[in-house]
């Protein structure tokens, strides 16, 4: 996948690492979807990401997606109303000192008309994700990266870069690869 500036992020395209499950039948696949995933389970989930979102304790809101699956790595700092996908919150990743703004959701799943795709979504150390951000499934925000708000991530995002945008697109890299000012910020969140 290509972004832009001609740099080459990943060797597949975020559609080809989805894994595809054909749904038959007259309706689309959102119809399907207790038979892709446990309705307890869904339950259980949600009333976990509502608990989670309203809760202004760090600490105890990691302590919760970890309860449901998520991999949530040491001092990252979830955002009020931030949303990880509620079907499948097993296949998030997010690493060390991470930051997901208020608002943001991360999607581990698409249901189509014909058919759902489920990705894994991995966020990066130190990387950002703006306020009202939506990560689609089979996404990687490299190290470091950063997601302006509002925006729509439906490519990787190389590590140490900006992007912005309805798609996403790389609007700016850190010059010398390493830490800079907003990174270092998120280092000190909690």
């Amino acid at each position: 996948m290509s972004h832009e500036d001609g740099d080459e992020v990943s060797e597949t395209s975020r559609p080809d690492r989805l894994d595809r499950h054909a749904t038959p039948g007259p309706r689309n696949s959102l119809w399907s979807w207790p038979k892709a995933k446990s309705p307890l389970a869904v339950v259980r989930n949600y009333v976990v990401i509502v608990l989670a979102r309203i809760c202004p304790s760090l600490r105890l809101k990691n302590w919760l997606l970890r309860r449901i699956g998520v991999t949530v790595g040491t001092g990252v700092a979830w955002g009020l109303e931030s949303t990880p996908d509620v079907f499948w919150p097993e296949r998030i990743t997010v690493g060390d000192d991470a930051i997901i703004g208020y608002d943001a959701t991360l999607l581990c799943h698409e249901f189509l008309q014909k058919e759902y795709r489920l990705g894994d979504v991995v966020v990066g150390k130190g990387a950002m994700i703006g306020a009202g951000a939506i990560v689609l499934p089979g996404v990687t925000i490299g190290e470091g990266a950063r997601v302006a708000a509002n925006s729509l991530v439906d490519a990787d995002v190389p590590p140490n870069s900006t992007v912005a945008g309805v798609p996403a697109d790389v609007v700016s890299r850190a010059s010398d690869g390493g830490s800079d000012e907003s990174t270092e910020s998120a280092e000190t969140v909690e």
